[in-house]
């Protein structure tokens, strides 16, 4: 082991970025209490506004979570049962649990093993006369290819439906996530680049009639109090998450660079380390490094070796979707996408959040060089 001190590296720190907008963030709640405003209203028509300008989307509806911004995004496109939704094997279960309680079934395509992203050609492999939508997955910060999925999506007459909970102000040519696809849907949770101080989401869209529908759906079906037009749900943004939102959507740009910044310090330090595979990055794209994920045969082992040098690191996803046991039904075994499976048995995240010093991350590269030089 080097003789150099060792530097802890945590994962993420939250601490750092509420730090300075402590003062900011307990006025909004002290007003908020003050004048118990709890939920819907002002505070949650301000950021939903403020957030559809930001993304470049005509509307955006809050709603209470990541999850529920998928699952709603879905019914109120009218996917239900007899319908297909092809998806990312490599994405969060959010993604799909929420295309399965539609009653629309999930259907899995393999992946760009350089982007890590849903292939199009793949997806467009999968398409059958049952196929409702298409849901890229804006991984880690990496946006999906979007034109090529619309492309896709125009030529078979589907809805492109964009997963965009890791990718808060990610563009691709130029034009930001949520603003391509016929709705996209958001994560607030905390560590989000922009998350709330708890949990939250919101679905984006250029469709006055998605917009109306989902307000619906949030609020127990309802066009206004005690009138329910359909069955919905409980899956309002609170007024509270709404505020601390707004405070910190001013700071997202900001954030962002700085990850982009400690991103290209990571691509530098770690160029050319043997068996060791890093973010690729499309010349369309400009990210915005929620995660920062390599790849190595040997990932368990480097994950022990960062751990006993105090680097903190995570896996983000160890096992495919269609290898899960919540998903035997589907019948698919190993070898089923085989691109997806490589990238998650080797893939680790290493520490990423705007406020990592130079010495953090040198030290992860040294780490890791040193690591990969000596195997």
């Amino acid at each position: 082991m080097s003789e150099k001190k060792q530097v802890f590296v945590p994962f993420l720190d939250l601490k750092a970025q509420h730090r300075p907008l402590k003062d900011e963030l307990m006025a909004a709640f002290s007003d908020a209490v003050d004048n118990t405003a709890f939920v819907g209203g002002p505070a949650v028509a301000s950021f939903e506004k403020n957030f559809a300008e930001y993304c470049g989307a005509k509307h955006a509806v809050g709603v209470s979570t990541g999850t529920d911004a998928l699952r709603l995004a879905f019914l109120a496109a009218g996917i239900g049962p007899g319908d297909e939704v092809i998806t990312a094997a490599n994405t969060f279960i959010a993604t799909s649990e929420a295309i399965s309680q539609t009653g629309a079934t999930l259907v899995l395509a393999d992946i760009d093993p350089a982007t890590r992203i849903l292939d199009p050609a793949a997806a467009e492999a999968a398409i059958t006369p049952r196929t409702k939508a298409i849901v890229p997955v804006h991984l880690y910060g990496q946006m999906a290819p979007m034109d090529e999925f619309r492309r896709v999506a125009d030529k078979h007459g589907l809805l492109l439906i964009e997963d965009a909970a890791q990718a808060h102000g990610a563009r691709w040519n130029g034009q930001r996530a949520g603003s391509f696809g016929d709705l996209a849907c958001f994560s607030f949770y905390p560590g989000k680049n922009l998350g709330s101080c708890g949990e939250g989401g919101a679905v984006t869209t250029g469709s006055a009639e998605y917009a109306e529908k989902l307000g619906q759906l949030r609020d127990h079906g309802q066009s206004k109090k005690y009138h329910h037009e359909i069955e919905g749900f409980n899956a309002r943004l609170h007024a509270i998450q709404a505020r601390f939102l707004d405070i910190k959507l001013k700071h997202l740009d900001g954030w962002n660079a700085g990850r982009r910044d400690r991103a290209d310090r990571y691509l530098a330090a770690m160029e050319e380390i043997p068996g060791v595979r890093l973010p690729v990055t499309r010349p369309e794209a400009e990210p915005v490094w929620h995660l920062f994920v390599i790849e190595t045969p040997g990932r368990d082992e480097l994950q022990a070796f960062l751990g006993e040098r105090e680097i903190q690191s995570g896996l983000h996803y160890p096992i495919p979707l269609h290898l899960q046991p919540a998903y035997a039904r589907l019948g698919l075994g190993k070898g089923a996408f085989p691109k997806a499976e490589k990238s998650a048995a080797e893939l680790l995240t290493l520490p990423m959040f705007p406020d990592l010093t130079d010495e953090q991350i040198d030290w992860v590269a040294e780490s890791v060089r040193e690591w990969a030089s000596n195997r």
